[in-house]
């Protein structure tokens, strides 16, 4: 048995099927199918239940991923742990949801790569759900996302920032009443497939407020530019960092007090190898919020 079985058994796992696996370890389907049945034999045990279209992991082999999951993540930190460096050079994969990849994301990668030359980080963005179960198989090594109602046992949540939900719309609009401006004009509603989207919903029904949608989109650059065009008003988290120079949009309150919030964090999983990269990261990012502005002056403080 190596170390590459394992992965190609991980591999499987994580995705799926052995043809996907196969993709993602760069061999053909019939080598994942080869090793997986040499695996077997080895342990003499069924890893997989071939008796369905799709090969599934028996319960014995959801056990054995378990165990292979732990191997493959000590053989990974081997160098690391001798070298002391705790993983402060080399990959490391980070998700993060689209609305952070304005201000906050690069920003903090900015000052964590002034800090950590070596440290590669790749950024994959993408919606809260899908990154949170990225993470979890161990497809991507920590993500910033917007806080689900539940997270996964295998996962820790670290706390960034919170930010509140405003409404936003053109300077040609003068009422300085939410409900009024969101019950008069077209909505450009935050995709609900996003954790934030699904929370202005929830608060829109919360205040029985019926919104005239016009359109739902994902990007904040894109409903900026709808709303400044008057094609819409929208709901939108408050960046908690700000770039030098915001659209022009008028930004009110939805309430005097207790107004909606996004909480932004970090997740992990419990057992990662890379908490020293991970406290870095969260580190950076903690300091980019206290900042609280992206701009050429703010990044060419940390070069």
């Amino acid at each position: 048995m190596s170390i590459r079985i394992l992965r190609t058994l991980i591999a499987v796992a994580d995705h799926g099927t052995f043809s996907a696996a196969a993709d993602a370890v760069f061999v053909t389907h019939a080598a994942v199918s080869q090793q997986m049945r040499a695996l077997e034999a080895e342990w003499q045990v069924a890893v997989f239940d071939r008796s369905k279209r799709t090969p599934e992991l028996t319960p014995i082999g959801r056990a054995l991923l378990a165990k292979a999951r732990e191997v493959v993540r000590a053989y990974d930190d081997i160098v690391p742990s001798v070298l002391g460096d705790d993983g402060l050079k080399g990959d490391f994969n980070l998700g993060a949801v689209p609305t952070t990849l304005i201000g906050l994301v690069p920003f903090a990668t900015a000052m964590l790569k002034a800090k950590c030359p070596e440290l590669h980080v790749g950024l994959f963005p993408g919606l809260s759900i899908p990154l949170i179960h990225q993470v979890e198989r161990n497809a991507l090594d920590g993500a910033l996302i917007s806080k689900p109602d539940m997270l996964p046992r295998e996962l820790i949540w670290h706390p960034i920032a919170s930010e509140e939900l405003v409404l936003i719309c053109s300077e040609q609009i003068k009422d300085d009443d939410p409900v009024r401006i969101l019950n008069e004009n077209p909505f450009i509603r935050f995709t609900r497939d996003a954790v934030v989207g699904s929370s202005i919903e929830k608060w829109l029904l919360a205040h029985k407020i019926a919104v005239n949608d016009s359109m739902e989109l994902a990007g904040l650059e894109s409903i900026y530019s709808m709303a400044l065009a008057g094609l819409g008003v929208s709901i939108v988290p408050e960046s908690c960092v700000r770039i030098a120079n915001p659209p022009p949009l008028r930004r009110i309150p939805l309430a005097p007090k207790d107004a909606p919030m996004r909480h932004l964090g970090l997740v992990q999983r419990k057992d990662s190898t890379k908490n020293r990269v991970l406290g870095e990261i969260a580190r950076a990012m903690e300091r980019a919020v206290e900042v609280g502005i992206f701009s050429p002056e703010t990044i060419a403080r940390i070069s």
